[in-house]
């Protein structure tokens, strides 16, 4: 499997590879963007983990790195150890209005994001991805802040490919 980065300001629609159980354990492409409640409305791509239960449609999005936007600059978290890792998320089927799709769940961020944002996008190990997608640990153990110095911090602008000019 091949986990990338991911931006947390990527385009709605964006489609990425999601892990999720529908019977069976399986890849699948989806869009990035549950269906809005109103027509015309906009698409929720997140949503707030906090106090709440996610009984069905869980779903897994690796990832190797996450980027943020914060006071004008560009930011890259990864794992400080150097492991990809997974967003807890969940998908909805298809409507007739609509295309399956997936979101993201957030919580509040821990200390390492919390200097660039009060939330992040709930990070899932990889040893925690069978117990989020089978429900085997509640919502509150697995959806919260990971312990500080977690995440390697670094800060990112487009213009990196001038390092590797000789």
């Amino acid at each position: 499997m091949i986990a990338t980065v991911f931006d947390s300001v990527g385009s709605i629609g964006q489609r990425r590879v999601v892990i999720r159980r529908n019977g069976d354990v399986e890849m699948v492409e989806l869009p990035w963007g549950l269906q809005p409640r109103e027509p015309g409305g906009r698409a929720f791509t997140v949503i707030r983990a906090d106090g709440r239960t996610f009984p069905d449609h869980r779903c897994l999005v690796p990832a190797s790195e996450f980027r943020h936007r914060s006071r004008g600059k560009h930011y890259g978290f990864s794992l400080a150890d150097g492991d990809w890792f997974y967003f807890a998320g969940i998908w909805r089927p298809a409507t007739p209005h609509w295309p399956a799709s997936y979101a993201i769940l957030t919580i509040a961020a821990n200390a390492d994001v919390a200097p660039f944002h009060d939330r992040q996008m709930a990070v899932l190990r990889r040893e925690d991805r069978m117990a989020w997608l089978d429900r085997t640990c509640r919502e509150e153990e697995l959806l919260r802040p990971l312990p500080p110095r977690t995440f390697k911090v670094r800060l990112w602008d487009e213009p990196r490919q001038a390092e590797l000019a000789f």
